[in-house]
């Protein structure tokens, strides 16, 4: 008898999975359910088409050659049946059935499976607070919401919008609405940063003043605490430091397995209510396997269970599932957590643990922050990048990885070329001796990847004594009540400004200098040495060292970083 193998969930998992297997075993039957009316499609894009950078919706659920992945598409050119507006009820693990339901009709019926694939998603957290059913609320999850939401924008019917989180989908949201239809925009959120468990607090201020200078207003630390509407529809946002008015309000605050239906039929889950898989994807029940957004995996950095609701994640699972459903013996181990997101004029991405979750998770971890050429520098086309590397002290094990930049897909090359090392546990050593492809229009000849190795090494071995682009914006705003000499080390034409806007308080000594002046420079106060990117205020600290100064500390990044967080100097 052929397999007849039954798929839960149409969006990225199961259709992934479904196509595989059936590749491999093409007389098996698969059954593919979903309750919503257009299945596979590519959820992370709605932002794009709620923006207008994608101009048509299908787009979305359509293949690269344009064709559109309905129904009948499954059927005729995968052979695999895709019932849609069909809910699944219940799992009869000992009968080996799914109970369904058509939700247009209300029948009822069961399936029988040898293999179940449960592709369930994700659900949108929704803050406990009242007035979250008013009309003009919306996670935006689906492609019905987006419809909704694109088609009241260009209605005209949005002109202020509260965007309750400030992660991926919150920020994408944000960009969408203000930068394309000029939306007044708020995102708040509870954490004391944006883009909380993702970015360093530094970094995190990068993405917040790209978002502040294109007029998107930030609100952190700061908690919903009720809707209020006028005739059944969203007015206002009431927080617990402010109201703010909105016609559009868009819940971005997380997501959690959708996973009530794998816990009705008795499946092992974690405490946050992901289904538990074993590398092969399997979950407690051999004969059922899951994916995606509904499942933990490990996380190759800590070792602990991880949660990484990505749709790449989902699609590779789902392969890994296909091919062993055929009883093939594929795995998945893991991840390692990279991500990606596109504001205004700026890119972010990274891998693995910022310094702060470093820390929580015990680790003895640095911050290393490099600002550099993403290209050589005698290339004419160029920006300076950011990357920050986390490493652990005692091992020198780099623990994480990320940056912003204008360009994301530089950055993104970046990313990827340590992201995939994170698993193995590389060394600072490995990330300087990395090899990365150089030509002057693509990066420079020691690459930006291994200079963060090198400083790393520096900043280890005590050679580089850093102070952070936040911690130095304090210290310049308290310089009244401080023992702290400020000097820039930078070429006197790149200096004049600063020293004439703030006299004795800038002291100007150029890195070339410093050996002939070193008199001027105070030993009873720490000496603060600031330059353009933090490359010549490292070399004059070594000076400084071998001249038998050693109360200095080198600003990470510079004013480049300083400036990139909104630093007002």
């Amino acid at each position: 008898m052929p397999k007849h193998v039954v798929v839960i969930g149409a969006v990225a998992l199961g259709p992934k999975a479904a196509c595989r297997f059936k590749r491999l075993d093409p007389e098996a039957h698969v059954t593919m359910i979903d309750q919503a009316s257009r299945i596979s499609y590519g959820g992370c894009g709605i932002p794009y088409y709620v923006s207008g950078e994608v101009s048509n919706i299908e787009s979305l659920q359509a293949t690269p050659y344009n064709v559109v992945r309905d129904p009948e598409f499954f059927l005729i050119n995968k052979d695999v049946e895709a019932l849609v507006e069909t809910r699944a009820h219940a799992i009869d693990r000992a009968a080996h059935t799914v109970e369904i339901e058509n939700l247009r009709t209300g029948e009822r019926r069961t399936l029988k499976y040898d293999k179940l694939v449960l592709a369930l998603g994700s659900k949108a957290n929704r803050p406990p607070v009242e007035g979250m059913d008013l009309a003009g609320v919306t996670p935006v999850t689906n492609l019905d919401e987006a419809e909704f939401v694109q088609h009241a924008i260009s209605a005209g019917e949005v002109s202020k919008a509260v965007i309750v989180g400030g992660g991926f989908i919150g920020l994408e949201m944000a960009v969408s609405l203000a930068d394309m239809w000029g939306i007044d925009t708020t995102v708040v959120e509870l954490a004391d940063q944006i883009m909380p468990g993702f970015t360093s607090k530094s970094l995190s201020q990068m993405l917040r003043h790209d978002l502040e200078k294109n007029d998107v207003v930030v609100h952190t630390g700061e908690k919903v605490v009720r809707l209020e509407g006028e005739n059944g529809k969203v007015a206002r946002v009431i927080t617990d430091k402010r109201t703010l008015d909105a016609d559009l309000v868009i819940l971005a605050a997380g997501v959690s397995p959708n996973t009530q239906l794998a816990r009705d039929a008795g499946l092992e889950l974690d405490p946050r209510g992901a289904i538990i898989v074993d590398t092969r994807m399997r979950t407690s029940d051999p004969d059922i396997f899951a994916g995606g957004d509904c499942v933990t995996i490990p996380n190759l950095v800590t070792g602990k269970p991880g949660f990484f609701p990505l749709g790449s994640m989902a699609n590779r699972q789902g392969r890994v599932i296909g091919t062993n459903l055929a009883d093939g013996d594929a795995t998945f181990p893991g991840a390692v957590g990279s991500w990606a997101v596109k504001l205004f004029e700026g890119s972010a991405s990274g891998a693995g643990l910022t310094v702060e979750g470093a820390l929580r998770e015990g680790y003895d971890a640095v911050n290393v922050h490099v600002e550099q050429f993403d290209r050589a520098h005698f290339y004419p086309e160029k920006t300076i990048m950011t990357l920050q590397l986390v490493v652990d002290r005692p091992t020198r094990r780099v623990l994480g990885i990320q940056g912003f930049s204008t360009l994301g897909d530089a950055l993104t090359a970046r990313i990827n070329a340590v992201a995939t090392m994170l698993a193995s546990k590389p060394t600072v050593e490995d990330i300087s001796n990395a090899e990365v492809v150089y030509s002057p229009p693509f990066a420079s000849a020691m690459d930006i990847v291994n200079v963060a190795g090198n400083v790393a090494d520096n900043v280890l071995a005590g050679r580089c004594r850093l102070v952070g682009t936040e911690e130095f914006v304090q210290l310049w705003e308290g310089r009244k009540d401080a023992d702290i000499c400020f000097v820039d080390t930078r070429l006197a034409a790149n200096a004049v400004p600063l020293v004439e806007k703030y006299g004795d308080e800038w002291i100007n000594i150029p890195e070339e200098e410093l050996a002939a002046r070193i008199d001027e420079i105070p030993r009873d106060k720490t000496v603060m040495l600031v330059c353009n990117t933090g490359l010549r205020s490292f070399e004059s600290q070594l000076i400084l060292d071998r001249l038998g100064l050693t109360n200095t500390k080198s600003v990470a990044g510079g004013m480049v970083a300083i400036h990139k967080i909104g630093g007002d100097i």
